[in-house]
């Protein structure tokens, strides 16, 4: 008698299944380390891809690649050459470019595609907001809210605010800003999370009288709308831009990994 074949499971181990995650957000962090942590057994692949924009970003587990694809067909090309089971985008609220590219990209390739998005801020009593479509309609209400602001939208859309010549400006971002900017201008170089404390102190320290912000949703920068409801100081919110349609979509790591652990078996 010949010798017996063994079972498919000893002779074909399971290939290890990729995950691509979008995104250098705190979230993407938390589920490339929930999935690397989870996965003892080795059996899923986890590449994180950072944008690159900033120039010293906090460094997930597991594999990274740094820089963009190239739109959505580079994408698709490097989810194929990668072989990519599921994509997962955990990008910036407000990074729609990313997350169009992302849906086309998964789409195209056939491999599904999970959206993370943390919540948006909700008001609370005594909150006085005044929620904009955009960068510039922010820049339209400011003449009216304020004199000193504090600018808390990032370093790329700096132009958008550079007319406001009679306006002072208190600007915080990760890197040094570039281009186009409001000519009477500090720039604040500071990551969060931030605390209420040392918000409050920066109101009261720079005489902030409007304050301008995305609607990030983002935990590690809310205590600056609380010390703006304690101060009375109004908010200018920028709405966020739409979802891609038919995305599926999670509010957390801890629900990106259940959805990916039923996905991936």
């Amino acid at each position: 008698m010949g010798p017996m074949n063994p079972t498919p499971d000893a002779a074909t181990p399971r290939p290890r299944r990729h995950v691509l995650i979008l995104g250098g957000t705190s979230e993407a962090r938390e589920l490339a380390a929930g999935l690397v942590g989870a996965d003892a057994g080795g059996g899923v692949r986890v590449t994180s891809s950072l944008a690159g924009r900033v120039a010293a970003p906090r460094l997930p587990v597991g594999e990274v690649r740094v820089g963009g694809f190239g739109g959505s067909e580079g994408l698709v090309c490097w989810m194929r050459e990668h072989a990519v089971d599921v994509l997962v985008d955990a990008t910036h609220p407000f990074a729609e470019a990313m997350s169009a590219n992302a849906a086309r990209a998964a789409a195209a390739a056939g491999v599904p595609l999970l959206a993370l998005r943390r919540p948006g801020w909700a008001p609370q009593t005594g909150d006085v907001w005044h929620r904009v479509a955009s960068l510039d309609e922010a820049a339209d209400a400011l003449p009216a809210l304020g004199r000193r602001v504090f600018l808390t939208t990032g370093r790329m859309g700096l132009a958008r605010f550079a007319h406001l010549t009679d306006l002072w400006f208190l600007v915080r971002s990760v890197d040094a800003p570039e281009g186009p900017r409001p000519p009477r201008m500090e720039t604040l170089l500071d990551r969060g999370p931030f605390t209420l404390d040392g918000e409050r102190a920066l109101l009261a320290a720079h005489r902030i009288d409007v304050l301008v912000t995305k609607d990030s949703g983002a935990a590690a920068t809310a205590p600056k709308l609380t010390a703006a409801r304690e101060a009375g100081v109004p908010v200018v919110l920028v709405t966020r831009p739409p979802a891609p349609v038919g995305v599926e979509t999670v509010p957390g790591p801890a629900e990106a990994v259940a959805w990916l652990r039923e996905r991936l078996g």
